[in-house]
């Protein structure tokens, strides 16, 4: 590590003082990520029994830090609630979205509304979308032959023709989200691409995308170490290339490698990271106390809130800018952490 050089020229050797750090990263707080979501979801009474499927989480803990666009493909291409049941049949070719009894078949419709609605919502950090339904289900819906069923392995109608025409974007379903690491994981991804679309719509220069880049560092690390590398040779050509190519060739590096839920080797690689630059300005005592909270994460004996909490203590104390500006340290409001867990 010793003498490391970070994009944006940042000497991991020679920390900056908090009066030198770059410019700054939108705060977690001052950012509002636009998720669309599956209407019932939100406790709007529209599915096929004129019901809704309220989810808490959303409604009580999320609400507050979203702004939600609320969809129901069932109610757009014109059903009613409530209305005749759908499923997805797989009878003598491709999947079709149709009534139980066969009688009308919604598929073209379907996939007309998803491409519109792809199109018409291009800036959205993500969708959350109702599970095991034949329209939105992202996976695990229930597929029919005859009246009988096959297997549980269909996608959707709307959500397959979403995440083809939006392949970047997150799309998670409301029962995942009741697993902490997979909700936690939504999250992040959600804010880092709003932290991104905030870069771009703001209009940017070459020093500004190297230091974004940079305060990526350890949170790209955690998840996608190959793609941080190849997004730093995309950073690199900031100046000497077309902005809004480089534009679309970051986003999509930065969008996959959040996409990858980060494990925990990876997190203990990044927390050497954090640890090593501050090593040097700490006494003995310090740094065995650190490292050996670190390694109690790896053996899975603590939470990786205690190393994080411990090591940006650390980094504050030492005016070490650079980490403090990470973040890894805070992906999200502070306030929304404990209603990941």
């Amino acid at each position: 590590m010793k003498g490391e050089t970070m994009s944006g020229g940042t000497t991991v050797g020679r920390p900056e003082r908090l009066r030198d750090r770059p410019t700054p990263i939108p705060r977690p707080e001052s950012l509002r990520p636009r998720i669309a979501v599956s209407s019932c979801l939100l406790g709007e009474p529209v599915r096929y029994n004129g019901g809704h499927s309220r989810n808490r989480f959303l409604t009580e803990s999320l609400s507050a830090y979203v702004d939600w666009v609320p969809v129901c493909p069932e109610m757009e291409i014109g059903l009613g609630a409530p209305r005749p049941t759908l499923r997805l049949t797989t009878d003598d070719g491709p999947v079709r979205i149709t009534t139980k009894d066969r009688s009308a078949d919604h598929t073209d419709a379907m996939v007309a509304l998803a491409e519109r609605r792809a199109a018409e919502l291009p800036e959205l950090e993500g969708w959350i979308l109702k599970s095991r339904s034949p329209s939105c289900g992202p996976r695990g819906v229930s597929r029919y032959r005859k009246d009988m069923p096959v297997d549980r392995r269909g996608v959707g109608v709307f959500a397959a023709e979403l995440a083809e025409r939006r392949p970047l974007l997150a799309i998670e379903e409301d029962g995942r989200l009741n697993d902490p690491v997979l909700r936690r994981h939504f999250v992040e991804r959600i804010f880092a691409h709003a932290r991104l679309r905030a870069l771009f719509e703001g209009g940017w220069t070459p020093g500004e995308l190297v230091a974004f880049h940079s305060a990526h560092k350890l949170q790209m690390l955690a998840h996608d170490p190959a793609r941080y590398r190849i997004a730093g040779r995309v950073v690199a050509q900031a100046g000497a290339r077309p902005p809004a190519e480089l534009e679309r060739e970051y986003a999509e590096v930065f969008s996959r490698a959040f996409a990858v839920r980060p494990r925990r080797g990876r997190h203990v690689n990044a927390l050497l990271h954090v640890y090593s630059p501050m090593a040097r300005h700490l006494d003995e005592i310090r740094r065995l106390d650190i490292t050996g909270v670190i390694d109690a994460y790896g053996r899975g004996e603590v939470d990786l809130d205690v190393p994080m909490t411990l090591l940006r203590h650390h980094a504050r104390g030492e005016e070490i800018a650079y980490l403090d500006a990470q973040t890894y340290f805070e992906p999200f409001p502070a306030e929304l952490a404990p209603l990941l867990r």
